[in-house]
């Protein structure tokens, strides 16, 4: 086998360790601002859906570059895949650069036509922590490739510590700037801004290291290696538009939930960051699985990425039903942490035990398949099937369960759930099928 028991646990503990300390970033901003009032938390959270969508294109472009310099290692072509780790952090950095320059241009638009008519207060607190936050979307791209160069090579443990490093600076920064100097959600922003930029400088210096497996020595140009970066796209560009879809179904579904009240933001806000931290396991192997089936395939052991995929998402289940239980009977003592309002506590209470219980089930073949299929090659299937099922399922069940049905804050998550139940059913049917085994043999190829 060309993974240990042990190299599995060397891989996992540390990556659940770091999506921990990630997604602290955001819960300390929540649960630090709001001291401030509902409006800042209503504010930072409507600007967070729209950050997690320019992120996640391009966490979706460094999974391609995980992927192919798993495939280099797979076949022991260690230069290759160096190539193709500085490729991937050079097309990051110069594509993000454009990115954050028109998210800047246009901030007022999105503000204006995503979310509607908000609030005056919540508006005025959004557009703040809009701007300043934006200019972390360059040194958080590098950062997400650099992790996932580690992550391609089971250094994990690195990615764990600089996430440490990036929530000690964040928490201490919201400290200082929002009690002892206080500035409110400006301060907030500047914390996150900051800390993300210092994990992005950290994860550059170490891979210029000659004596990693993976380094920059030697590979650096500011030429585009079109065979590497076609490889990188063939992944990321399908992961990246299925990823966007998905959040900008989110921001949509956000923006029905927008009309709900300040309440019921307030508390999809709050149950979103508690969710979050329910599927936190399943996220973290799920980056396993890529990084190992990656390597599987490269090697050309297809058995293999069954065998681990199967054991990872069985791991997925057991970790899923434990954390599930424990925030299942421990919601009321999480939720004190957030000083919800009396109309929004219980109605956040309601959303986040559902969404305990249905993870349970659904979660892992919904979300967890489509890395191994992503791994083989296979990025055509899983993208359209993720679209329709957002646009038909979640979206088309929200609007219909709140507007025909006005079941409120709760129908949204109900068709969330409806949403989950539809891709797994096919991400299902497409493992079993087999045809991804045979993918990546045909298109790597074809990419030459």
């Amino acid at each position: 086998m060309l993974y240990t028991n042990k190299d599995l646990v060397k891989l996992i503990i540390p990556l659940i360790i770091e999506q921990v300390l990630i997604m602290l970033v955001g819960m300390v901003d929540v649960m630090m601002i709001s001291r401030v009032g509902e409006a800042a938390v209503s504010g930072v959270s409507l600007v967070d859906t729209v950050n997690v969508l320019i992120i996640n294109i391009f966490t979706a472009l460094a999974t391609g570059g995980a992927v192919v310099a798993g495939h280099f290692l797979g076949q022991k072509n260690k230069e290759r895949a160096c190539d193709a780790a500085w490729q991937l952090v050079l097309f990051s950095f110069l594509s993000s650069m454009v990115v954050m320059l028109i998210f800047l241009g246009v901030h007022d638009l999105i503000l204006k036509y995503v979310f509607g008519k908000i609030e005056p207060d919540v508006y005025g607190n959004a557009k703040i922590y809009l701007i300043i936050t934006a200019l972390s979307i360059v040194p958080l791209s590098v950062y997400n490739a650099t992790a996932a160069i580690f992550r391609s090579v089971n250094k994990a443990m690195i990615t764990m510590l600089i996430s440490l490093m990036m929530n000690a600076l964040n928490i201490g920064g919201n400290y200082l700037l929002i009690y002892v100097i206080p500035m409110g959600v400006k301060g907030a922003a500047i914390s996150t801004t900051l800390s993300r930029t210092a994990a992005a400088i950290v994860g550059m210096l170490l891979l210029f290291q000659k004596k990693r497996e993976i380094h920059f020595n030697g590979h650096i140009t500011w030429r585009m290696k079109p065979d590497i970066i076609k490889k990188i796209l063939y992944v990321g560009l399908p992961n990246g538009l299925e990823n966007s879809l998905f959040q900008l179904g989110k921001i949509l579904v956000l923006s029905l939930v927008s009309t709900l009240g300040t309440y019921a933001i307030a508390a999809n806000a709050v149950a979103g960051t508690v969710a979050m931290f329910n599927v936190l396991p399943g996220m973290a192997i799920n980056y396993a699985i890529l990084s190992i089936a990656s390597y599987c395939v490269g090697a050309g052991e297809m058995e293999q990425v069954k065998y681990y995929t199967k054991k990872l998402i069985f791991i997925i289940y057991g970790a899923m039903w434990v954390l599930s239980i424990g925030i299942i009977f421990g919601v009321d003592h999480i939720l004190n942490l957030y000083h919800l309002t009396a109309e929004s506590a219980p109605l956040t209470a309601q959303v986040v035990r559902f969404h305990a219980i249905m993870a349970m089930f659904f979660w892992a073949p919904s979300f967890s398949i489509t890395n191994m299929l992503r791994a083989a090659g296979d990025v055509i299937y899983p993208t359209i099937i993720s679209a329709v099922s957002m646009w038909v399922f979640r979206i088309g069940s929200a609007y219909l369960l709140c507007g025909y049905f006005h079941m409120g804050l709760m129908g949204v998550w109900i068709a969330m759930v409806i949403d989950w139940i539809f891709r797994a059913a096919c991400f299902l049917f497409r493992y079993k099928q087999g045809r991804w085994q045979y993918v990546y043999r045909k298109k790597d190829k074809e990419l030459v």
